[in-house]
């Protein structure tokens, strides 16, 4: 039922031909706009290459070890350890140099003078700016290979226990996620009666509640998962104080604070508006509720858009929000799938009012999820080999395999809409007459008369349930939704893999497999270093700002303040503003994001028109000490 409109009456040749023509339209659609074009790197950083490389054997022994990657990433102490035949530490063990330098991003370890023959291991772990750790290890060779004691990792970063705990409790915020917000629009648009019903409670607060537990075990053991791969760090208060630095540490306290609003929408949800009788009073509070909910069901979406694939990449400002869009739509249809599955097993009353109602919300869903399923597609995939050579473009498949089953069930489901039917209330002549003498004798006790009253009640329950129960409609539709609900556990199972697997562009852009690793267009990245004293103390250093692409229109911005000592430096504010006097535009505000110490980054900063653009960065380095300094630029 959840991908066409409600009943219209039976057609029996027309309407199966109608959704097998659409649905083919919507996979077409899809397969075919991933081939529109590729544009630059998306989402996860992947290492595109090394000096020394990968197998390589030197005459000489170098004096650093650099990594360059597709994008920027966050890295710490022992981000890159090289290590000699013996296992012992070739490098100084000092926090990885920063050697960027336009749109290559590379950081590079000093090693010890003196070094031997032999074969040496370097071992690598980072930080994408999608929030994802990713890790790698390979080996180079002084004179000649020799055998080692050093056996590369087996474990990729955020692995381990803590990486199992981790992505269960993914896979649970995302599965509370639907509960919540599909379970309270089920009950606000499809089916008011049901905020009196217990079991419909109970699938909402249970979806919050997982949704907040999840959430903060997430919180708790991001430090592991991107670390030291150890339980007991997640009790570190310096490790969670530098996730809150973070933009997935920001996102996750950001849901907490949200599911707080929520508890207080289900408050009211199933307290005041299931009492509420007065129509015209509820149907304001439906309106209230109904904008109130939506506003905090998508400030809790953009915490995962805000700080995921769609964060980093390509259009970013525009994926975001599309993410948010996917997100609610995935919610209202698979959340209202599960609610009205509850309905059908566990309550008497749901009518078939309901249930076509929900069907019209579900097609509206699938409408906005084939939509914004598209451009996500392209986005992050972009091209036939990355569709079906890479495990992001095997999964997307699928998951469109997927939903055309979801659809198809669904198809059967509305039939059986078609044909429901709402159940037959036993009338008051049908119950039990009571005995003129026993109705005397519970005048004069309460407590007897209470005991009768829930009797009939049971009584009455148990006759509605006898009737639905015997409606063979209503038991076809109970089991085509039954069918549905089990298609779509597997189907966002898949979707939350996809948020945490390497999409197909960044992965073959590693490989070397795409025209996106070329060199970017007109304009070029801008690359500026500025000197600046604050005049207190330690208030010296230099600003590094990286503009890719340099052009007009959506670009990516770096900054990397370095101290006087030339290591990285964190400062308690920065902002940096954009002018064109030459066209009175301007200053345009630009306030970024910190990743790292001393790395603050910015995404979709917009340059609306080319031209020599001053580039004011302000930087202040205690309560006093505060500094403005400007450089120009040439933009596209």
């Amino acid at each position: 039922m959840s991908a066409t409109a409600p009943y219209a009456g039976p057609s029996p040749i027309r309407r199966p031909l109608a959704a097998a023509a659409l649905l083919a339209t919507l996979i077409s659609l899809v397969f075919g706009l991933l081939l529109a074009g590729a544009g630059p790197a998306s989402a996860h950083a992947a290492l595109t290459g090394s000096d020394p490389a990968d197998g390589a054997v030197v005459d000489t022994a170098p004096t650093e070890v650099t990594l360059s990657f597709s994008e920027a990433i966050a890295v710490g102490d022992d981000s890159i350890r090289v290590l000699d035949p013996s296992g012992k530490r070739a490098d100084t063990e000092t926090e990885p140099k920063d050697l960027s330098e336009g749109s290559t991003v590379r950081y590079g370890v000093a090693l010890h003078s003196g070094l031997p023959d032999g074969t040496y291991t370097v071992a690598w772990q980072a930080i994408s700016a999608d929030s994802h750790p990713i890790s790698g290890a390979f080996t180079f060779s002084i004179g000649a290979p020799s055998d080692t004691t050093v056996a590369l990792p087996s474990q990729e970063a955020g692995g381990g226990p803590v990486g199992v705990v981790y992505d269960i409790a993914r896979y649970a915020a995302y599965g509370g996620f639907v509960l919540l917000v599909g379970g309270s629009a089920f009950v606000l648009v499809c089916w008011r009666g049901g905020a009196t019903a217990l079991p419909m409670q109970r699938l909402v607060v249970r979806g919050w509640l997982t949704l907040t537990a999840a959430t903060l075990a997430m919180l708790l053991l991001r430090n592991p998962y991107t670390g030291s791969g150890k339980f007991a760090d997640a009790f570190d208060l310096a490790g969670l104080q530098s996730v809150l630095d973070t933009k997935p540490g920001a996102a996750l306290v950001s849901r907490l604070l949200l599911l707080g609003a929520a508890a207080l929408f289900i408050a009211v949800l199933f307290g005041t508006y299931a009492r509420r009788e007065d129509e015209r009073e509820k149907k304001d509070l439906t309106f209230g509720l109904a904008v109130g909910g939506g506003v905090v069901a998508t400030g809790i979406a953009a915490t995962w858009a805000m700080s995921e694939h769609a964060s980093t990449g390509i259009q970013a400002n525009i994926a975001m929000p599309v993410d948010v869009l996917h997100l609610l739509a995935v919610a209202a249809w698979l959340g209202g799938l599960a609610s009205l599955l509850v309905a059908l097993y566990r309550t008497p009353d749901i009518g078939s009012a309901a249930v076509r109602r929900f069907s019209a919300v579900a097609f509206g869903s699938v409408v906005v999820l084939a939509a914004t399923g598209i451009y996500q597609s392209w986005r992050q995939v972009g091209s036939w080999s990355a569709l079906t050579g890479t495990r992001y473009g095997q999964l997307l498949i699928l998951k469109v395999a997927l939903i055309a089953v979801l659809l198809a069930v669904a198809w059967f489901s509305r039939r059986w809409t078609g044909r429901l039917t709402d159940p037959a209330v036993a009338s008051e002549d049908e119950a039990e007459e009571e005995p003129e003498s026993e109705s005397e004798s519970v005048s004069a006790d309460p407590e007897r008369a209470a005991q009768l009253a829930r009797q009939r009640a049971a009584l009455t329950a148990t006759k509605k349930k006898r009737i639905r129960d015997a409606d063979p409609q209503r038991s076809g539709l109970r089991r085509s939704v039954l069918a549905e609900a089990a298609v779509a556990v597997v189907l966002l199972a898949v979707t939350t893999m996809l948020t945490s697997t390497e999409p197909g562009r960044t992965e073959e852009e590693a490989a070397g497999g795409t025209p996106s690793a070329s060199a970017p267009a007109a304009g070029g990245p801008v690359n500026l270093k500025m000197p600046f004293d604050t005049g207190g103390q330690n208030g010296k250093g230099t600003v590094r700002i990286d503009i890719e692409p340099g052009r007009t229109g959506s670009n990516d911005l770096h900054v990397w303040i370095d101290g006087s000592d030339g290591k990285p430096m964190d400062v308690p504010e920065l902002k940096l503003a954009l002018t064109l006097e030459s066209k009175d535009i301007g200053p345009l505000p630009v306030v970024p994001d910190r990743l790292a110490e001393g790395h603050w980054s910015a995404s979709a900063v917009q340059i609306p028109m080319a031209g020599d653009w001053k580039i004011d960065v302000t930087v202040r380095t205690s309560d006093i000490d505060q500094v403005t300094i400007d450089k120009n630029a040439k933009i596209g």
